[in-house]
């Protein structure tokens, strides 16, 4: 059984010789045919009574076929107790089962069984309205004027799959040819960063997100060097498609030997430019939309400043600018070891590529996307965030209008966006209605990875109005990627409460409330 995936408005309301006890959360109802728990509450009673019926209203469901069973059940150490299952029924739909409830604190769920591969812009709203018991004495559950049906979500990798401990890093994008291509790390050994056994992994759909194909590595290093696989660990995947080409470019870190080290720290990368010295920033190009890749090509003379222990691709996606320039997020530790963000450009598409000053220090993960008047924004995490928990929380964001050689602070910076310190994503498009619009995906909390949201500016980031918030995964969400789906929805790939990485896709429209 997974985890809840939504839980209704906090109540206590007792009723004589019951109770009933809820909490409130969102979060994605994978479409993968598999029962799902989608609350979970607090039963209580004070002496045995028999339960007749449970009514559940189901209104804010998009597609009553969406949903094939409902059931709930209460938990115990003897195995679960069924107290009510039906098919569901337009409106409001009544679980019938003559079902003894003995006296005590229970924890219950009302668990559903989704139609596999159910549209992904589909919702399923499910509230309690009901308990009928056979005495007479009823619960009747207030309704929550703040609830809002939970989103389809399609399961892509989860903990064990493909021999893999845990799927991690994602990034996004849309090939040429309309297909979503779907990049990440996967960890065969275990969820930590490198040094460890761990593939730049890839999963296509060729439908718009529906349906995805299974993971397959597109970046390994093997054994190379003689060195075990995991001394030879590819992580924290980048992806740009060329918009005149077919070209699709990945680019990963690749770290040789130094087991039980990590590239941020002490000697996990240090100055030099060689496989023993540094940190590699590596990458594997594709021409046709994804078919197929090339081997590792190994960018690190090329870009890096020797001085420098680290330099490398910040994960998630990069741009091509409305005059073909490509743009790739970037990041590193300068010559002191100090975290810095930047950003890496070409205007050949992708033979020669320039690596810009410094946006900010202390800053590392980061995300670019071109502004209205063709300037850029880089979206930085932001390490004095770890501490920073009150009015100066918040991602840093600076704007450069000559490709990096300059940078200014954005009105948004350290306030406007929070976080937990953690990776985000910035995407930018033009409305169908032709205005410019920034879309900013991130767990959007201070104290830690939850409360994952996608938010709209329509002012180039200066505001972030909380009416065009869009609240996926109350419980969970980590690392995110946005994408373009077509002109009227977007895509997001991350890490969830319900999955190690999934995609959900939501049409513009619902963003303007």
């Amino acid at each position: 059984m997974k985890a809840p995936t939504l839980i209704l408005l906090t109540s206590l309301l007792p009723i004589g010789a019951a109770s009933y006890e809820s909490t409130t959360q969102t979060l994605p109802i994978l479409n993968d045919g598999e029962p799902t728990v989608v609350l979970r509450f607090n039963f209580q009673t004070k002496w045995t009574r028999t339960l007749t019926d449970i009514k559940i209203d189901i209104q804010g469901t998009t597609d009553i076929s969406d949903i094939q069973e409902l059931s709930v059940m209460m938990d115990r150490k003897a195995g679960d107790l069924l107290m009510g299952k039906s098919a569901p029924k337009k409106g409001i739909s009544t679980l019938n089962q003559s079902t003894k409830i003995p006296a005590g604190n229970h924890t219950c769920k009302l668990v559903i069984r989704t139609k596999k591969n159910a549209d992904l812009l589909h919702r399923i709203g499910l509230q309690i309205k009901e308990f009928t018991f056979k005495d007479g004495k009823n619960i009747t559950v207030a309704a929550n004027k703040n609830y809002a049906p939970s989103r389809l979500a399609y399961n892509i990798n989860n903990r064990g799959q493909d021999k893999c401990h845990a799927f991690r890093i994602p990034a996004i994008a849309r090939a040429n040819n309309g297909n979503l291509l779907a990049v990440y790390d996967m960890r065969y050994n275990s969820r930590r960063d490198l040094q460890e056994h761990m593939d730049i992994g890839l999963s296509v759909s060729k439908d718009g997100g529906q349906t995805w194909s299974a993971a397959r590595p597109i970046m390994d290093m093997g054994t190379y060097g003689g060195k075990p696989q995991k001394e030879n660990g590819c992580s924290d995947p980048g992806i740009i498609v060329d918009a005149t080409t077919c070209e699709i470019f990945v680019t990963a870190c690749w770290t040789h030997g130094k087991p039980n080290t990590h590239q941020w720290s002490g000697k996990g990368s240090g100055p030099g430019l060689g496989i023993h010295q540094s940190t590699q920033f590596m990458a594997v190009k594709s021409v046709d939309h994804g078919e197929s890749w090339s081997a590792p090509d190994n960018w690190t003379k090329a870009l890096k400043d020797p001085s420098c222990h680290l330099f490398a691709p910040a994960p998630g996606n990069g741009i091509t600018m409305a005059d073909g320039t490509h743009v790739m997020p970037t990041q590193g530790r300068d010559s002191k070891g100090r975290p810095f963000s930047n950003l890496t450009w070409s205007k050949d598409h992708g033979k020669t590529w320039h690596v810009s000053s410094h946006a900010r220090d202390n800053t590392t993960e980061c995300a670019i996307a071109e502004l209205s008047d063709g300037s850029l924004m880089l979206n930085m995490r932001d390490n004095r965030n770890r501490d920073g928990k009150g009015a100066t929380n918040g991602r840093a964001v600076s704007t450069t209008k000559d490709l990096g050689k300059t940078w200014s602070k954005h009105s948004s910076d350290h306030g406007a966006l929070p976080e937990p310190t953690c990776m985000a994503s910035l995407i930018s498009l033009k409305h169908t209605h032709g205005k410019h619009v920034l879309f900013f995906s991130n767990p959007n909390s201070k104290k830690g990875r939850s409360k994952m949201t996608i938010q709209m500016s329509l002012d180039d980031g200066k505001n972030w109005p909380t009416k065009h918030h869009i609240l996926l995964d109350t419980k969970g969400g980590a690392y995110s990627s946005l994408v373009e789906v077509d002109d009227q929805t977007i895509g997001i790939l991350y890490e969830s409460s319900a999955a190690d990485m999934i995609f959900q896709k939501i049409q513009l429209k619902d963003f303007i409330k």
